[in-house]
């Protein structure tokens, strides 16, 4: 990747470029919001945590996008409530609170990049919750599971990370993998799932509820 792929938008003039290493972590809950951030490279992914330790995946953030938490917050003057993760080494651009008030005063072209974004991931949000609240889990699952195929036809991830993904409990995706592998259309291993029959997972990913 050439370092133009990898500068801020000209938007973001005066951001600091920031490089982080898979499993870095971003924020956390309780923290202050102190930068505007703006992938630019890799996967970052949010994460709602319980009082138990039980995780929830809330959304992910690829190149050309912000988190939808940041900017809130940034705008509400609220901590964080819940923390980020680099789920791949990343490049991102941090635009300071001030900088980032100042742009949203003065720069019409800033504040079009930053409510742009904001309204898309807003709507996936959005959608993320609809999904969780009235989705079947076996069209979850297959949806997450068949998102993967451009990587190949297997899946690298534990049942424990499918449920974080998925809003769901271990036990629950467990007991639906090893259901799919009986009548063949995953075969399961310790930490893979390999995929033997698109159609019928493509069949449960398009399925009413």
């Amino acid at each position: 990747m050439n370092n133009q792929a990898l500068s801020p938008p000209a938007a973001l003039a005066g951001a600091a470029v920031l490089k982080l290493k898979a499993g870095d972590t971003v924020f956390q809950a309780g923290d202050a919001c102190d930068n505007f951030l703006f992938v630019l490279s890799g996967s970052v992914r949010v994460d709602m945590i319980s009082l138990s330790g039980k995780a929830v995946l809330l959304y992910r953030i690829g190149p050309g996008q912000s988190c939808v938490m940041t900017t809130s917050c940034l705008m509400s003057g609220r901590d964080y409530s819940a923390e980020a993760t680099a789920e791949t080494d990343c490049v991102a651009c941090a635009l300071s609170a001030s900088l980032f008030q100042e742009k949203l005063s003065h720069s019409a072209y800033f504040r079009e990049l930053v409510f742009d974004v904001f309204a898309d991931r807003l709507g996936a949000l959005m959608d993320k919750v609809e999904e969780v609240a009235f989705g079947s889990i076996d069209r979850r699952l297959a949806r997450r599971i068949l998102e993967r195929l451009d990587h190949g036809p297997e899946l690298t991830m534990t049942h424990e990370e499918l449920a974080v993904d998925l809003g769901s409990s271990r036990e629950v995706i467990s007991r639906k993998l090893s259901k799919w592998s009986d009548h063949g259309l995953i075969k399961k291993a310790h930490r893979s799932i390999e995929i033997l029959d698109v159609s019928a997972l493509t069949q449960l990913a398009q399925a009413d509820d």
